[in-house]
């Protein structure tokens, strides 16, 4: 089965083919590790999951490549304010990453380099770019990309020149503009600030640090080749960070940087971006405190097709809640499934729909309506049924385990027995009865906290 998906760069629904005729190498810009991420970004993250699970049950073999921002504003802002080495506060954070994208069954990368450990490659490309022309050093030691020396600046964005004002963050800041030829142009290496703190390094044109955008080119460049298949972030990343990554990766080597852009749009809330400067973020930790799974958010964050914005509301949690109960259910139905499943049976049209431009939402209804079906007559179920189940399951990412409570510590066996009453109301979606559970807990000087699988008890 081919896979098909839409390909920002052209605007068209494009086949995917690994160009090397072996396997498709793609790269997805990671997180920013200086707090949690919110379920926003782990709507990217999860399409990508998708994206990559739907590849790999078409036939195609992948070499997925994230990447983990560990140097940047907002690293060194928010170590220095912790008190911390900003390799101990990034690590911290890349691990609490690493921990709910594990819950929420994301496949690991193949590769998932640092920027920190890769900066050595990020000066050896400033260095081609300058030597072509392409970047210049500012009078306060930085060094910037020359936008208006790349012709093809803009083919991904579709923007104007008039209408690009960026620095290394995608924003106008007045100290790079008073050093720079032109507001377009966007920094490759910052010149150490006493702000900076010990965070430098050292560089033929001084100490200091990588711009944002020439990090992913060195890193992308260096795990995945000079051109590559696919490369994919949410849609805020199209202007200007892949956008610049365009001019530096193809600046340098003189060949096409990626044949495949795939971008996802944003989970919205109260009809806005979901977003921590806003104020209006949850983590997957706070949907577990509502008593939900990671499953359960999954679920809801793929429900919606990836080039459409996606309203998040605790009700579409609820209705999560109730269709993950009734696949399990199904899975009881259909007995043991094959460790290698290979036919699709009845399944086939949602597998279709995934390869289809990634419609996970018409994917869901297609593999619903099956279910209704077998559902009124297990008796007509076969082999191969079992089978395309089984492929859809994995290329969902659903595991499908039946949730169960998980030890509760050393409470005081009142507050435990609280507490399991109140497990067992959510079970029965009784809302207000958990939530006077949940109070009493608190009284009693204990907090509930929901996990994957069950609660556990911390005192207060």
């Amino acid at each position: 089965m081919d896979f098909w998906l839409n390909n920002t760069l052209t605007g068209q629904k494009e086949r995917l083919y690994a160009a090397d005729g072996d396997t498709l190498r793609f790269y997805c810009c990671g997180p920013t590790v200086y707090g949690p991420a919110h379920i926003g970004n782990f709507r990217t993250f999860v399409l990508q999951d998708v994206f990559r699970r739907v590849a790999e049950a078409t036939g195609l073999a992948t070499r997925h490549v994230r990447n983990v921002t560990d140097v940047d504003d907002k690293t060194i802002r928010g170590s220095r304010e912790a008190g911390q080495s900003l390799s101990d506060f990034t690590d911290q954070w890349r691990k609490r990453f690493e921990d709910d994208a594990d819950a929420l069954n994301l496949l690991v990368p193949e590769v998932t380099p640092s920027a920190v450990e890769n900066i050595p490659e990020q000066i050896e490309m400033i260095a081609i770019l300058l030597e072509k022309g392409l970047a210049y050093q500012a009078k306060d030691g930085s060094v910037y990309y020359r936008v208006s020396a790349f012709k093809d600046y803009g083919k991904l964005s579709g923007l104007q020149r008039d209408a690009m004002e960026t620095n290394a963050d995608g924003r106008l800041n007045e100290e790079d503009e008073a050093v720079k030829e032109d507001q377009a142009d966007f920094v490759l290496w910052k010149a150490w600030k006493e702000e900076d703190g010990e965070n430098k390094w050292d560089s033929p044109w001084g100490p200091g640090r990588p711009g944002w955008h020439i990090e992913c080119s060195a890193m992308s460049t260096k795990y995945l080749g000079k051109s590559f298949d696919l490369h994919s972030g949410g849609v805020d990343l199209i202007f200007p960070h892949h956008e610049n990554e365009i001019a530096q990766s193809e600046g340098c080597t003189g060949e096409t940087f990626v044949r495949h852009w795939f971008h996802v749009a944003h989970l919205q809330i109260d009809g806005g971006k979901m977003s921590k400067s806003l104020g209006n973020l949850y983590t997957l930790d706070d949907v577990q405190e509502k008593g939900f799974t990671a499953e359960e958010l999954r679920y809801v964050l793929l429900s919606g097709h990836y080039r459409q914005p996606l309203s998040f509301s605790w009700d579409s949690l609820h209705a999560a809640q109730a269709a993950l109960k009734r696949l399990r259910k199904f899975k009881s139905l259909l007995g043991d499934l094959p460790k290698e499943p290979q036919a699709l049976g009845r399944f086939e049209p949602a597998l279709a729909a995934l390869a289809d431009d990634l419609n996970t939402s018409k994917a869901l209804g297609q593999l619903f309506a099956v279910v209704g079906d077998l559902e009124k007559d297990p008796s007509v179920i076969t082999e191969e049924d079992r089978s395309g189940f089984a492929v859809l399951m994995f290329a969902f990412g659903f595991e499908l385990l039946e949730p169960e409570a998980a030890p509760v510590g050393e409470a005081p066996e009142e507050v435990k027995t609280l507490a399991q009453q109140r497990w067992e109301a959510k079970q029965n979606k009784d809302w207000a009865a958990a939530d006077d559970l949940r109070d009493k807990i608190t009284a009693a000087g204990w907090t509930v906290k929901d996990a994957k699988d069950g609660f556990e008890l911390l005192p207060n």
